[in-house]
């Protein structure tokens, strides 16, 4: 018995002196070789993820709580809770640390704006005093220490609660990082609640000190407008930032499909559903919060509320965009293997068909009949391989003119 090895990976002719030829085709193997034959060589490197928050999520302990109990109920980001404070009108603005509950109350009793900062939310003391200042009530305070919560607006007596998911591109790590952010608009007092600091709102900071009037005499509502309009932009800039890394696969997807490209997709996929969580209820709260009727929300600014509308909408259809680039580019990969895997089962076939008339006259030749008349002609062997040869590069001919390989 011997072995041809002039045929592709798995595809064998056996020569056996009773039935002849055999040709035998492992095909599935064959295929998952030639497919993935550079993948084999590529050395894999771990795929990093644009999105890695840390996501408070509820925990069995808070099953059955209160609405009202006032219990942290996330994870400890900073040391410490800081609370720090900007008074400004047309004329100052004063920025100071705030310590007491006597500073507290006289932000309050003040008529000029006032915007507090309160950074780590993990200190239910400090937070009872403010509160118990502004007239919080007891469940509006159990929401803001629930970084898990969804993105809400909810009047209360003495103001509006508000909380939305704040996004931030970390262009050091190339990573998104997700909290919770929640306000309460008063009538002249804008406090806002973050899990940890940072310099997202800063630029808002640097407009009030730079003698910005529209800021310093618009009102609460104009501020709440303008920090939550810093929170929809970072929606749109991540997401821009993501979709510039899924449009980047189309060129590796027709040079090189390889199943590490499918794996990048699919991440990209779940991070896309992943920002669609936060913005898609963001977007709700934004339009409920511009249909409320309250004297907190003043009529002159009630514009730039549905200018925020627009750009979540905006928001909103980049997500839809890139979600839909994602499924089609799943598809195109999928086409592009399957077109590889039939391009590969053709030039099997064709292998078989050239093979067939060959095994059949081998075939023929290894009966074990006592008369074959070829058997004693003098060249009846060189004539034999010459018949085989004539077919082989016959079929050959006709398959090339067909353009088939």
């Amino acid at each position: 018995m011997a072995t041809g090895s002039g045929l592709p990976n798995r595809c064998s002719v056996t020569f056996n002196q009773t039935i002849g030829c055999v040709l035998t085709v492992d095909c599935r193997p064959l295929t998952v070789d030639i497919i993935y034959q550079k993948q084999k060589n590529m050395k894999k490197t771990p795929i990093k993820h644009f999105v890695k928050p840390k996501v408070s999520r509820k925990k069995r302990e808070d099953i059955g709580l209160s609405p009202y109990a006032v219990v942290f109920r996330g994870e400890k980001r900073m040391e410490q809770t800081l609370i720090n404070a900007m008074d400004f009108d047309l004329e100052e603005v004063r920025e100071f640390e705030v310590t007491t509950t006597e500073q507290l109350r006289d932000l309050h009793e003040r008529t000029s704006l006032s915007w507090i900062f309160v950074n780590g939310i993990h200190d239910t003391s400090r937070l009872e005093d403010i509160a118990r200042e502004f007239k919080i009530p007891n469940n509006i305070l159990s929401d803001i220490l629930n970084p898990s919560l969804r993105s809400k607006v909810e009047v209360f007596d003495k103001g509006i609660f508000v909380t939305i998911k704040l996004l931030q591109y970390q262009e050091k790590t190339d990573q998104v990082t997700i909290e919770n952010l929640s306000l309460i608009i008063s009538e002249n007092t804008l406090i806002s609640f973050r899990e940890e600091a940072g310099p997202v709102f800063e630029p808002i900071r640097e407009r009030i000190r730079k003698y910005n009037n529209k800021i310093r005499t618009s009102g609460s509502d104009y501020l709440a407008f303008t920090l939550l309009d810093v929170v929809v932009d970072n929606y749109i800039y991540i997401l821009g930032a993501l979709g510039e890394k899924i449009e980047t696969l189309d060129d590796k997807m027709t040079t090189n499909p390889h199943k590490q490209l499918l794996d990048e997709i699919n991440i990209f996929k779940r991070e896309i559903n992943f920002l669609r969580k936060s913005i898609l209820p963001a977007k709700e709260m934004i339009l409920s919060l511009a249909k409320l009727d309250v004297e907190f929300l003043h009529d002159i600014n009630r514009l730039h509320f549905r200018e925020l509308q627009y750009n979540i909408n905006e928001a909103t259809e980049l997500s839809d965009s890139y979600r839909e680039i994602l499924f089609d580019q799943i598809s195109i990969y999928h086409t592009i293997v399957s077109t590889r895997l039939n391009d590969i089962m053709r030039t099997l076939t064709i292998f078989s068909v050239i093979f067939i008339p060959l095994t059949f006259i081998v075939g023929v030749y290894g009966t074990n009949f006592d008369i074959l008349p070829e058997l004693h002609w003098k060249n009846g062997y060189y004539i034999m391989w010459g018949v085989m040869v004539v077919i082989a590069l016959a079929m050959l001919i006709y398959f090339s003119r067909k353009k088939w390989f």
